[in-house]
């Protein structure tokens, strides 16, 4: 269930700002025809922050019903609010989610023992495997090797999300214990699943699902060559979705691909026009 590529899937909207399940569904079918390993939907990419809980259920519950078991849903279901979070997180094992992606409390910053606190609460409410998800740039506050170790005691703690741009940070994880480790940075999943990630959780999927899903099963298989041929192919893309804050690139290259209407919930706008310039031209070399 946790490894090669699992992609962090975007949420449409319409001009009406509501979500565009026709669009979501279409979306998930590529995906899955493509070769992509798994969904995430209701993560960072999927603007969790601005949907309500009910739409956030919505998400979750189409994204089960829609893969039909074809491959694992990971439902994004953190907060900072552990409360809250253990009400997602029972609600996508109800609706048969596969596991729950949760993210480090953000703006509250938990010190090493509040995590633990936060995440054992959760992980003993709702038996689901767990996917700790560690993104210092977007909660103000890392998550150290020592308390991914003192979590991976847990049985239904079972993997991390890791993005703190570091592999040396995921070399002393794996170092610790035998928790899961994959990639949250796109440029980086090549470098991390050499020092033993598995997979990465991907924006760029979203994208070039085919390219993603290849790179990680070829290295996986041992065609390193093969896989760092891609991870190359790739890199522009990789850098050039993050040209502005995520998910405002990938919508703009899904909409310019003609997937979903390129539309945000504010506060995050659509992809500057002189941003957009220099990411047309590397989803042009990549043909999409």
């Amino acid at each position: 269930m946790f490894s090669g590529s699992i992609v962090a899937l975007v949420t449409p909207f319409n001009k009406k700002f509501e979500i565009d399940l026709d669009a979501y569904g279409r979306l998930i079918d590529r995906q899955i025809e493509q070769g992509t390993h798994g969904l995430v939907p209701c993560g960072c990419t999927g603007e969790a922050a601005t949907l309500s809980h009910d739409e956030q259920k919505k998400c979750i519950r189409f994204t089960v019903e829609r893969a039909a078991g074809r491959v694992p849903v990971i439902a994004g279901t953190g907060s900072n609010n552990t409360h809250e979070a253990i009400g997602l997180t029972r609600y996508a094992k109800e609706v048969g989610a596969d596991a729950a992606l949760l993210i480090t409390p953000y703006y509250n910053k938990p010190m090493p023992a509040g995590q633990i606190a936060h995440f054992s609460a959760v992980a003993n409410a709702a038996d689901i495997p767990n996917v700790l998800y560690n993104v210092p740039g977007r909660t103000g506050t890392n998550m150290l090797p020592q308390t991914v170790a003192e979590l991976a005691k847990i049985d239904n703690i079972v993997a991390i999300k890791e993005a703190a741009g570091s592999i040396d940070q995921v070399s002393q994880i794996i170092s610790l214990c035998d928790i899961t480790v994959l990639s949250g940075d796109d440029s980086l999943t090549l470098p991390m699943m050499a020092v033993g990630a598995k997979g990465v959780i991907s924006v760029a999927a979203n994208v070039a699902p085919a390219k993603t899903a290849k790179m990680c099963v070829s290295f996986l298989q041992g065609d390193v060559d093969g896989a760092r041929k891609l991870h190359y192919e790739l890199l522009g893309l990789f850098k050039g979705l993050f040209i502005e804050t995520n998910p405002m690139p990938v919508k703009a290259a899904l909409a310019h691909m003609g997937l979903i209407e390129n539309i945000l919930r504010m506060p995050l706008t659509p992809m500057l026009p002189e941003k957009f310039a220099q990411l047309e031209p590397i989803l042009k070399k990549l043909g999409v």
